[in-house]
């Protein structure tokens, strides 16, 4: 997979992929991930890629042109499955998501700032509005990288057991159960003994009761989608 990221500060992007698993991803050649400053791409003084508002009003917004000129130049070298815009009125990133843009093979991202970006850009450019909450933040750089983070953790390979992905929280709508780990007891706090008895089928049973159980008390919205 490839990543490319359409960013006002790149510098605040890289340090997540610099460190643990994204950092192995990228040596192991799984993923690749760009970083593409959009002041490279426009002709105006001080590199600028923002402007006022048509009809007046607070903040400022980014640009068409060089937002155009930096996608248009990477379609120009390869095909894109998705070019993503991280913005908090977009859609809001759940698991199920991103279990379908980890199959994708390219895909765009372009982090907002300001007052967000002129909508001709949202009308033409942008395939996916993606939100990581209901919030706003400074920027879409952190939104990015969470995002990225979601994907590549779910490509083959990534992980050293995949199968842990596939138990996560959130897979099939249900949070996930309780783990426990050495010791067995900890100043009277006692490990279920279901999970000592190395009975693995009533071990499976129990967590996935488990896993119900704290999916309807706690996210009992998750069960409704079902």
């Amino acid at each position: 997979m490839r990543i490319d990221i359409i960013t006002v500060l790149p510098e605040l992007l890289k340090s997540p992929f610099e460190a643990s698993i994204l950092k192995r991803s990228i040596e192991k050649g799984l993923v690749e991930v760009h970083f593409h400053n959009l002041r490279d791409y426009t002709d105006k003084s001080y590199n600028q890629i923002d402007d006022y508002q048509f009809g007046g009003g607070a903040g400022m917004v980014m640009m068409i042109e060089p937002i155009d000129k930096c996608i248009s130049k990477l379609k120009a070298e390869r095909t894109y499955d998705d070019v993503i815009y991280m913005t908090p009125d977009g859609s809001t990133l759940n698991q199920k998501m991103a279990n379908t843009l980890s199959l994708s093979k390219n895909i765009i991202i372009l982090c907002g700032h300001y007052k967000g970006v002129d909508q001709r850009v949202r009308d033409t450019l942008i395939t996916k509005e993606i939100s990581i909450g209901d919030y706003v933040l400074s920027g879409g750089e952190l939104g990015a990288a969470v995002l990225c983070d979601t994907i590549i953790r779910l490509i083959p390979g990534v992980l050293n057991n995949e199968t842990s992905a596939l138990t996560d929280t959130f897979q099939d709508n249900l949070l996930a159960p309780p783990v426990y780990t050495r010791p067995a007891e900890y100043k009277g706090l006692k490990v279920p003994e279901i999970l000592l008895n190395g009975n693995f089928p009533k071990i499976e049973k129990w967590r996935e009761d488990q896993a119900y159980e704290r999916t309807k008390q706690l996210r009992p919205d998750l069960l409704d989608n079902d």
